[in-house]
């Protein structure tokens, strides 16, 4: 019987949606139907589970889903016995704590001295407040936790922050960061050497499509006598390609960039003479 590798995902909202994309851009073929609760690849041997995103650390230290993809908050609130092994780079936000607009925070954590903090991450606030040795009430609640301070069951709020719009809408502020969170991989220690095989193939794939979103093709045009220093701003993968033009004395320079490093070494290139700079997605990267 052929082995199947398992991976639970959360069954609706942003980090479905992110994980299944990043199924496909992994060659994945999954067919997902209205409310289905498993589906299989049809081009890998892999089985989608579609969870509750709370409930996946507890399915994946089971042994019920191989690997996972959940929200770092969710995976350190849990506590469970698996490990985290990759950062998957989406589904960015923060756990914070949150405080009345009209309250005179001044970045001093005391203040929290003695308040009552309503959250639905009672483990990871509580932590917190054992690091800074504050002594607090808290609140767990399930959703809806930025009206607490508004309807008398709080005096302050930790929860997940991304635009920050929310906090704005309910009259709150952002006060202190106790952990920033993205999407990560988790699976259970006890893999057996087929299913880790199958996992060393989907990570080289996932690798493949996070190496290309970071990174971008460029071609420009380069008059020959400032070629060595339009090389020199242009690492590549190993170094930049460069082809004579038709044109005597310009030729043409393909390299790869850091999105991060992009703009900066852009401006350097056309400073020194680069023209006809073009920019291209790279859709995978194998290094």
């Amino acid at each position: 019987m052929e082995q199947k590798l398992t991976i639970a995902i959360q069954k609706s909202g942003r980090l479905h949606d992110d994980s299944m994309k990043l199924l496909k851009e992994c060659g994945i073929d999954v067919s997902n139907g209205v409310n289905k609760l498993k589906a299989e690849a049809s081009n890998f041997p892999i089985e989608v589970y579609f969870l509750r995103d709370d409930d996946i650390p507890q399915y994946v230290e089971d042994a019920v889903a191989d690997i996972g993809i959940v929200g770092e908050n969710v995976v350190y609130e849990k506590k469970k016995a698996v490990e985290v092994f990759d950062k998957l780079g989406f589904g960015k936000c923060r756990l914070s704590i949150a405080v009345p607009r009209n309250e005179n925070y001044e970045s001093n954590p005391n203040y929290l001295q003695g308040k009552r903090i309503a959250t639905s991450y009672p483990v990871l606030v509580q932590q917190y407040l054992d690091d800074n040795l504050i002594n607090a009430e808290i609140h767990e609640i399930s959703g809806s936790v930025e009206i607490a301070p508004g309807i008398g069951l709080a005096d302050a709020i930790c929860d997940l922050v991304s635009s920050g719009s929310t906090l704005f809408m309910n009259g709150l502020k952002e006060v202190e960061t106790i952990l920033q969170s993205q999407a990560v991989l988790i699976k259970n220690n006890l893999l057996s050497n087929e299913k880790q095989a199958l996992l060393e193939k989907l990570l080289f794939r996932i690798h493949a499509v996070k190496k290309a979103k970071n990174n971008k093709y460029i071609l420009l045009n380069a008059p020959n006598e400032k070629l060595q220093e339009i090389i020199s701003y242009l690492p590549g993968m190993k170094s930049p390609t460069v082809l004579p033009l038709a044109e005597t004395g310009w030729s043409s320079v393909h390299s790869v960039l850091n999105e991060n490093d992009f703009w900066e070494i852009i401006e350097k290139l056309k400073h020194a003479g680069a023209q006809g700079i073009l920019v291209i997605p790279i859709e995978k990267m194998i290094i």
